[in-house]
């Protein structure tokens, strides 16, 4: 190519960039398109509605994307298994309802957006009603695998239930929190502890026959967007689009519509 030639080539990129026409390398494993990898069985934070998914994480997703002028593609997948999969490139990042913690800081960066809490549902009909963790002691409490809360019983049981003979936390894990809730529907498990959203999305789909007992947030976290560890790009791209987000107002209307609440400062 002749000097002139790539000059006004260089030129040209340059000013299709500065109008957005084509892309900055933003880290994206397939060109112009963000994939993001979620749980679709999650309400209100992802689910579908016919073919389409929606939710509060999907209106973040759609956010981000738009900043960074790039398509979206939903990649479902288990909760357990998400973080793996980020790390195996099956999708760029995760927006799924997943607390920020150590265990998987130590995996992958994490990007604050919202902060909410979980909830204690129980039957509509069920002599138990613990408004608070240590009243589900000598309870059989069912979660959905891979969430955080699994851990914290499980010690809160030891810590407390049984040092204080109140018996112990049976905890047990299902694939999804649908299934959690149709295991106590059914009498396996006597209370779920689940994310205050979803837990208030599923009683009010429940047809009356499962209620929140607690009466406020229970062991409040904050919502983090993961990213590979060794992808900075894409990190700074999204910490940046995130900033659009809140300028162009649509940040602020995802947390008011899904009562979600800004993450604390750092």
């Amino acid at each position: 190519m002749k000097p002139s030639t790539a000059l006004r080539s260089t030129a040209l990129a340059a000013a299709l960039l500065a109008t957005g026409l084509v892309q900055a390398d933003v880290g994206v494993t397939t060109p112009g398109q963000l994939k993001v990898g979620m749980d679709i069985t999650y309400p209100p934070f992802e689910s579908y509605e016919g073919d389409k998914v929606v939710g509060s994480d999907p209106d973040l997703a759609q956010a981000l994307a738009k900043q960074l002028k790039l398509d979206v593609a939903y990649v479902n997948t288990k909760f357990a298994g998400l973080i793996l999969g980020l790390n195996a490139r099956h999708f760029d990042t995760v927006i799924s309802g997943m607390y920020i913690t150590p265990e998987r800081t130590a995996q992958a960066l994490a990007i604050p957006y919202a902060q909410t809490g979980a909830s204690i549902l129980v039957k509509a009909d069920a002599e138990a009603r613990p408004e608070t963790p240590e009243e589900l002691c000598g309870l059989k409490v069912g979660l959905q695998q891979g969430t955080t809360w699994v851990t914290q019983l499980q010690e809160l049981s030891s810590s407390y239930c049984t040092a204080n003979g109140k018996g112990a936390i049976t905890v047990s894990e299902y694939p999804s929190a649908p299934e959690a809730t149709q295991a106590m529907i059914s009498g396996h498990i006597q209370a779920q502890v689940e994310i205050a959203g979803a837990a208030k999305q599923i009683a009010e789909r429940s047809r009356q026959r499962v209620v929140v007992s607690t009466p406020g947030l229970i062991y409040k976290q904050t919502l983090g967007i993961y990213v590979q560890k060794d992808n900075k790009a894409l990190h700074d791209a999204l910490l940046k689009a995130l900033e659009g987000a809140k300028a162009s107002g649509e940040y602020t209307a995802m947390l008011s519509k899904y009562s979600l609440e800004a993450p604390a400062a750092n």
